[in-house]
């Protein structure tokens, strides 16, 4: 099940191309992710202030197909594809909205949960990680090397 979050491509989205400057699509994927968390009862900010932890980025691959352009409307997806006790793996697409979900960009973005002071790994909040899991379904365990 995919959560989906609309944005609309600005001036400040663009290059000297008038297209999407490729480090934008991150930028569109963070929000989306944020939104997701936000639609699952999880403000990042509150769960720092209550558990001393918070989400990191640690690992992104993206593939560019189109390109977005100035005024276009996107949608921008996420879900989860693997979770384990500190890390989740979360599959992003970008497509446009106008043109019947013509994929633009998609990756996977590994988010952390760390320590917010030392931003040592640490386990993902049981509350969180059951939220998670019962929003989402089943998910994988990452297979261990």
């Amino acid at each position: 099940m995919s959560f989906a979050f609309p944005i609309r491509v600005y001036w400040e989205d663009t290059d000297a191309g008038g297209i999407v400057f490729y480090a934008n699509y991150l930028k569109f994927m963070e929000r989306a992710r944020t939104e997701w968390l936000r639609s699952l009862g999880i403000s990042q900010h509150a769960l720092r202030e209550e558990t001393g932890g918070q989400f990191v980025v640690s690992e992104t691959t993206l593939k560019y197909h189109r390109p977005a352009r100035l005024d276009d409307e996107l949608l921008v997806t996420a879900e989860a594809r693997q979770m384990g006790s500190a890390s989740l793996i979360i599959g992003q697409r970008v497509l446009s909205k106008s043109e019947h979900g013509l994929l633009l960009c998609e990756g996977t973005i590994r988010i952390g949960w760390v320590d917010a002071v030392t931003l040592r790994p640490a386990r993902i909040p049981t509350h969180v990680s059951g939220t998670l899991e019962h929003s989402i379904g089943s998910i994988e365990e990452p297979s261990k090397p």
